[in-house]
């Protein structure tokens, strides 16, 4: 029977200290029920502080004035606010509650609980929810899903306002078409045929026949096609235990030699273990990388980019190459892309006022800002209503959208954007990918929501979303580099659970049987 797992995100003791620090203590200030304070609006537009989170240093983000660039400016008009913003990187998070400078209202890309939050919410640094929300945010409680909800909860309450999927399934395997098409060969189905046309790509002298990553992340399609993601919410049950994929040996065994191979054979970059985000990422616009796997809504980019350097150059989503069993594609997401907090020391004005500003993101006005921008500058609108977007052609410019429609607009299903995607022709084929190609693949798995409390005391076997635990992936690079003989997995399952994986282990399989915080990441 095969065998199945992920980690979870693990509360970074580190900066736990300095959190404390700064907060009330380790109790959550008592916040009175939002009907017993006056609802009346200010006078003036609300002030208050936000960070945004991201996981890339470079972008749009790190050009402007972000406090007097034009998005801000119309964003605090529409909402009668005056922001005072940042963007700040997730892994970088830790910093800034070291330090004590905390927002007025915290992005983070995490659960209350994550490593990112930095046991923030646990030491009382930010304020339970519920009474705002079901009061002042009508169309959250309407479009965000229970899923999202449960995943921003710490001890039965709601501390984050989720950016939220309604369908857990995102990422797809890209491919430059224009490539495959010269090789002669037919879209890969199976990963023999994967690795075939990659070696077909190497003999065309493309740099990167498949783009990798550091930790894999974005670079995981072979784990995907073997079913042994070592991922947060990849647990699965075995013989009455829940424990992680990558227990399954024969399979990672097989991944691992999968890798191997394409490093020997040149398929992936030498260094692809030290490969950073930036560089995966330029790469890939810099038309040097043949197939990548990534988020399906990218494919307008992609192409954008590609197609100022190779004018012929075609981008295209195919169906993951299958391992043995028939599987195939990536992880089902958490329900929750990002999420917002709001610190306790935010007066109760203020703080409904917050939450109507997030509450606003969710109606046709906001949709229609953050996805088209300002008319007459990035679109105009014609005598019968219908809207002529400006749509980007250069990198910059592509930057610059993201930003609008991707960072500020915090409160919204991030599936995918289906009123831009309309007068987008990439766009009509990124609503085909998702609906025809992506939706059709993908591993399910067992996640929970606070995380398991035995991560705490084992740094090094916490995985992320989308990133192995530091053991495995430290056993994974060197056993691809050749340094260790992959017939050694089991070893490594057995040093897993003898450095506290034994204990993880049992946690999760008493919450599961217990249906203790357990999201099941599913179609």
């Amino acid at each position: 029977m095969k065998k199945k797992f992920v980690m979870l995100s693990l509360v970074a003791v580190l900066a736990t200290t300095s959190v404390v620090g700064c907060s009330n203590g380790n109790q959550t200030k008592d916040v009175p029920s939002a009907s017993s304070k006056s609802s009346a609006a200010p006078k003036g537009p609300t002030k208050f502080s936000i960070s945004y989170p991201t996981t890339v240093s470079t972008g749009y983000h790190t050009q402007v004035d972000l406090n007097k660039d034009k998005w801000t400016l119309k964003l605090e008009q529409l909402t009668n606010t005056d922001l005072d913003v940042k963007v700040l990187e997730d892994s970088k998070m830790s910093v800034m509650f070291a330090g004590g400078d905390i927002p007025d209202v915290v992005g983070s890309v995490g659960t209350p609980t994550s490593k990112s939050m930095s046991g923030s919410v646990e030491a009382g640094v930010f304020m339970p929810l519920d009474d705002l929300l079901k009061q002042y945010a009508p169309n959250m409680m309407k479009a965000v899903p229970k899923s999202a909800w449960d995943a921003v909860k710490y001890k039965g309450k709601i501390y984050g306002i989720p950016e939220f999927l309604n369908n857990p399934s995102r990422r797809g395997t890209f491919i430059r078409m224009d490539l495959l098409e010269k090789t002669g060969l037919p879209a890969p189905k199976t990963v023999d045929d994967f690795l075939n046309v990659l070696r077909a790509f190497k003999k065309l002298g493309v740099e990167n026949p498949y783009q990798m990553r550091d930790s894999f992340k974005y670079s995981d399609i072979l784990f995907g096609a073997y079913d042994v993601l070592p991922y947060k919410d990849q647990f699965e049950v075995v013989n009455g235990q829940v424990v992680p994929k990558f227990f399954d040996v024969e399979n990672m065994q097989k991944a691992l030699q999968g890798y191997k191979t394409m490093l020997d054979e040149g398929l992936i970059p030498k260094d692809f273990a030290s490969i950073s985000s930036t560089d995966y990422s330029k790469n890939i616009n810099g038309a040097k990388s043949g197939s990548w796997s990534a988020n399906v809504t990218g494919l307008p980019g992609y192409r954008t980019n590609i197609k100022q350097l190779v004018p012929d150059g075609k981008v295209e989503i195919i169906a993951s190459p299958k391992g043995p069993e028939g599987k195939g594609g990536y992880f089902y997401y958490s329900p929750i892309v990002r999420a917002f907090y709001v610190n306790n020391k935010v007066k109760m004005e203020t703080a409904i006022e917050i939450i109507k500003f997030f509450d606003w993101m969710l109606t046709p006005e906001a949709a229609k800002f953050f996805t088209f921008g300002i008319e007459g500058d990035t679109y105009t609108v014609d005598s019968s209503g219908k809207i002529n977007y400006k749509f980007p052609t250069t990198k910059e410019a592509n930057d610059e959208e993201g930003y609008r429609s991707g960072t500020l607009w915090g409160v919204h299903d991030s599936t995918i954007n289906k009123m831009r995607m309309e007068l987008d022709p990439s766009g009509k084929d990124t609503v085909t990918a998702l609906e025809n190609v992506v939706a059709n693949e993908g591993l399910p798995g067992i996640g929970f929501y606070p995380d398991l409390a035995a991560f705490t005391k084992f740094p090094d076997l916490v995985a992320q979303g989308d990133i192995g635990p530091k053991l495995i992936v430290d056993h994974m690079v060197k056993m691809i580099y050749g340094k260790e003989p992959i017939t050694d997995w089991p070893k490594v399952i057995e040093e897993y659970k003898q450095k506290g994986g034994n204990e993880v282990i049992k946690e999760a399989t008493d919450r599961y049987n217990n249906k203790d915080g357990v999201i099941i990441m599913a179609k």
